[in-house]
């Protein structure tokens, strides 16, 4: 029983830290909007349109794309914040609702957001663009499948 303890926190261990990823990639996500030259992490332009080349055609799209890159970064970082507290106050007591809420929510976030990444519509750099949200995603599935076996069995 203490190993799948000391395996239930670890594994909540690993999953808070992933979603202090997602955090810190929503932050980097909203600076970059505000103080970076491209349009967000490894698109620095669409199709060969710079950030300042849109802007001088229509500001408005500018602005427009600007107000999606904030309000996407506050629901990753919205997402991230819950995940972490699901985590280190739910999954490490062995509660399953927590579990369960902590793993469908980044879920459900990525299959929406990740498939339209692959229509091939908008050049982007794989490694900067996607590579540290599929490194957090990693690190959190592995400390949600450590998790899993410390979970408590129900009757």
């Amino acid at each position: 029983m203490k190993a799948q303890n000391s395996n239930l926190n670890r594994g909540a261990a690993l999953m808070l830290i992933a979603s202090l990823a997602f955090i810190g990639y929503a932050v980097v996500f909203l600076f970059r909007n505000f103080s970076g030259s491209g349009f967000e992490l490894g698109v620095d332009t669409i199709n060969g349109v710079t950030r300042d080349n849109l802007n001088a055609l229509n500001p408005a799209i500018v602005h427009y794309i600007g107000h999606l890159h904030v309000a996407t970064a506050g629901f990753i970082a919205a997402t991230g914040i819950a995940v972490a507290a699901l985590s280190w106050y739910g999954v490490r007591r062995g509660e399953w609702w927590a579990w369960i809420a902590a793993v469908i929510s980044p879920v459900v976030g990525l299959a929406v957001a990740l498939p339209y990444h692959y229509t091939g519509t908008f050049q982007h750099d794989w490694v900067t663009h996607l590579g540290p949200i599929y490194l957090a995603t990693v690190i959190f599935v592995a400390g949600a499948l450590l998790a899993l076996p410390g979970m408590p069995r129900r009757a």
